[in-house]
């Protein structure tokens, strides 16, 4: 197999780890606690999704964009402000932890110590993808997954959520240390520079834009369905979704670890030519898996989705379509992450709202049904939206708006 092969590979076994972290850690604390301990600990995880989430947006996306000599630098400068950064947000967290009271509070608290440790880890994946290195994320994270698995099933039953996000925390220190160790080679001789984090203009500050109304209009579509719509739809759409979760693992691949690649392919022609071509075949895969699901035997759905399957079985077709263009639309987007970055912000902002009229809209006139016929609508729209913003993209304008780094100096 190739290089380009290799990294591949790398780069989607490195996501899945990261997907099986989160699972896991959710799964095994939901075993280990009360339903009060989960709960608390439930916020907590989200709170460190969204936390998460930010920093991928502010601090991962634009570094994956940088091109040129002095990677070793922007990786320095990136590590180094999602350290300080973290680091203030975990005063503040620990703060809240003090002012609140009891279980919760003490959660809040230990997210708050643990902060750092656990944003920094996860951030040097995004060092390690515009270093075009992907096998060293994937060492890391995969010592992750297995460190914070055994240090988790080690916990007692009862255990309180506080335990439980100290003990998941401190668990990053061997992965944290060996992916720093892996780092170091590249970003030795540099000197980290957080200023251009700072200054307003930042690419960060776009993708923190498109991160919050995707991930807000999606919350604010769940809730408007949990108004009209029956629990019973909701927990079918849901798991209709859920059983496309591999799917999304070969989506964040390609938004984390594409724009390295692409970027040094030289020029809108042939970046255009790669990521259409890998459009196709998300795209081919997604209906694959769709096919797969829907053929499934009705005894294996109960294994996985239990009562809840009759319902989400029903929507296979909608999903499976909505995940299909979404291949297509998901590698619209990196096209122009590459290209025009600044162009991705109008479009996530206009179809991430049009895509929760759709699901309310197509849910009041045709039921659960019509809501994910809707959503598989919205994903074809934004789809085509974001390729034909790329066709209109001249390739003067690709060059013109290329991220450019800004080369910062050496110790």
């Amino acid at each position: 197999m190739s290089r380009r092969g290799l990294a591949a590979v790398a780069s989607v076994l490195d996501q899945a780890a990261s997907s099986a972290t989160n699972i896991l850690v959710l799964v095994l604390a939901a075993r280990l606690s009360s339903a009060s301990g989960f709960a608390d600990f439930s916020m907590v995880y989200v709170a460190f999704s969204v936390l998460l989430g930010l920093n991928m947006a502010y601090v991962g996306q634009s570094l994956v964009l940088e091109k040129g000599d002095g990677l070793g630098a922007a990786c320095r400068s990136a590590a180094g402000f999602t350290s300080a950064a973290s680091a203030a947000v975990g005063v503040l967290l620990a703060v809240v932890g003090l002012a609140l009271p009891g279980a919760t509070g003490r959660a809040f608290l230990a997210l708050g110590l643990v902060l750092p440790l656990v944003l920094l880890q996860d951030g040097l994946r995004y060092c390690f993808s515009a270093l075009r290195a992907p096998e060293r994320a994937l060492a890391a994270d995969a010592l992750r997954l297995v460190c914070v698995v055994a240090a988790l099933a080690l916990q007692p039953e009862g255990v309180s959520a506080g335990r439980l996000v100290l003990v998941w925390g401190l668990s990053a220190l061997p992965a944290l240390a060996v992916g720093l160790l892996l780092l170091r080679p590249y970003v030795r001789g540099s000197r980290a520079d957080l200023r251009p984090y700072l200054r307003r203009g930042h690419l960060g500050q776009r993708f923190v834009v498109e991160f919050a109304v995707g991930n807000g209009s999606s919350q604010l579509a769940v809730l408007g369905l949990g108004v009209f719509a029956t629990p019973l739809a909701v927990g079918a759409l849901r798991g209709a979704t859920t059983l496309f979760g591999p799917l999304n693992v070969l989506f964040n691949s390609a938004n984390a670890f594409g724009p390295p690649v692409l970027g040094r392919l030289g020029g809108k022609r042939a970046t255009v030519r790669a990521t259409a071509a890998l459009g196709v075949v998300l795209a081919a895969v997604g209906a694959g898996w769709a096919t797969a699901l829907y053929l499934l035997p009705d005894r294996l759905g109960r294994e996985l989705l239990g009562d809840t399957w009759a319902a989400a079985s029903a929507l296979l077709p909608a999903t499976g379509a909505q995940y299909a263009v979404m291949g297509l639309g998901t590698c619209a987007l990196l096209t122009l992450r590459v290209l025009a970055p600044k162009a991705t912000l109008s479009l996530q902002v206009v179809f991430s709202l049009l895509s929760v009229g759709l699901l309310l809209g197509g849910y009041a006139v045709w039921g659960v049904a019509g809501a994910a016929w809707a959503l598989a609508a919205g994903s074809a729209l934004k789809a085509g939206a974001g390729w034909l913003r790329v066709a209109r993209l001249s390739p003067a304008a690709a060059q013109a708006e290329e991220p450019r780094r800004t080369a910062s100096p050496a110790a």
